[in-house]
């Protein structure tokens, strides 16, 4: 049985930041707690949203981590108490978007994140959480409107939480956001937008809605994604791509694969998740050939593979293009743990709805060929 269900507000366009102060008012949060990163708040968005914000006057949190941890949601927990919050507001990518689902789910829930590990059965006891808002300033995770919350822990692990009560109320998607994203972080950030439509489009769990998405998806990915890092000031490249992203994040419900699968794992030595999906997906892509072949040929036409191409050859020369690496030895991984990543990468979730089965000894197969 398909399970098809889509939820929150969605304002999409150039300058939809400006209705930040409308979307608290109407979502009844006196004190938010806005959560962010340095990043953002060094290129001036944090101060465009703060006064979007107005007459409000969020509590602010900017210092979230490159990948979310435990540490600092203890943090944003103390605050919260401390100054008597009542919503959360996420500005920025996914470790923002996801540290502020966190908040909200903990909040409202109580316990520790680890309580709630889709991977120990804690997800299904999720009910809804504290009001929330997501701006997304880059265009690749989809967590905006994804039902999952990726944190590390503080024993170094990886813990999932995933329940549609997690995604936010309302999101607000302005493309003028993205504007000032760097080539490099938005290739890698654009390249997981695209996976996920390619991944979800191939899971094999039906849902049809999700699948047109995705295919959607993966089709303005390939298109806009090259106009996006060649000129950032492209205006209609960062809308179709804060588009895709968003199209992304709204069929993940369909699931993921192998490649999410490997990346989860790899993740956990503080590397960058785009970055590393663009590193595995194009060998994913090999292994999946032969058990995937109608979803493959669909997608092959969308993002426009030419005729006698590979699929999984031109996604490789696809994210080599964009400056990104195709080597994990690149990106400083080392060979030695491998064979630790494989077995984690077996006994992720994500590898149950791969469109072929694959087991430790697979993954390792698929990494050292990525290595």
């Amino acid at each position: 049985m398909a399970l098809i269900h889509y939820l929150a507000r969605i304002p999409f366009d150039f300058g939809a930041i400006s209705t930040l102060g409308e979307e608290i008012a109407a979502l009844g949060i006196k004190r938010p707690l806005l959560v962010t990163d340095q990043g953002v708040a060094n290129a001036g968005i944090l101060q465009r949203a703060l006064d979007a914000a107005k007459p409000g006057t969020p509590v602010v949190f900017d210092q979230t981590p490159e990948n979310p941890t435990e540490y600092a949601l203890e943090t944003c927990l103390d605050i919260w108490r401390d100054k008597g919050c009542d919503g959360a507001i996420a500005l920025g990518g996914g470790s923002p978007i996801d540290l502020a689902k966190a908040v909200a789910l903990i909040t409202s829930h109580g316990g520790k994140l680890a309580d709630y590990n889709v991977k120990t059965g804690g997800s299904a006891g999720i009910g809804k959480v504290s009001p929330q808002i997501a701006i997304p300033t880059a265009a690749g995770t989809g967590a905006e409107v994804g039902r999952a919350c990726v944190m590390s822990l503080k024993d170094g692990s990886k813990c999932v939480a995933v329940n549609l009560n997690m995604v936010a109320d309302t999101v607000i998607c302005d493309p003028e956001l993205t504007l000032s994203l760097p080539p490099r972080l938005t290739a890698a950030t654009g390249i997981d937008a695209l996976s996920h439509g390619v991944e979800t489009y191939c899971s094999p769990w039906d849902n049809p809605p999700a699948a047109a998405l995705a295919l959607d998806a993966a089709r303005r990915a390939a298109k806009w994604l090259p106009v996006a890092v060649q000129d950032g000031q492209n205006r209609q490249a960062r809308w179709e791509m804060m588009m895709a992203a968003l199209m992304g994040g709204m069929c993940l419900q369909k699931a993921l694969g192998s490649a999410h699968a490997m990346a989860n794992p790899l993740g956990e030595l503080h590397l960058h998740h785009g970055t590393l999906i663009g590193v595995v997906l194009p060998h994913v892509l090999r292994f999946n050939r032969d058990h995937a072949m109608a979803a493959l040929s669909d997608l092959r036409a969308a993002m426009r593979v030419p005729e006698g191409t590979e699929t999984h050859d031109w996604m490789l020369k696809f994210v080599g293009s964009l400056g990104l690496p195709t080597k994990l030895s690149e990106m400083g991984v080392s060979e030695q743990v491998l064979p630790e990543m494989a077995q984690k990468a077996s006994k992720d979730h994500l590898s149950a709805t791969n469109p072929r089965p694959a087991d430790a000894e697979d993954y390792l197969a698929l990494l050292r060929a990525a290595f």
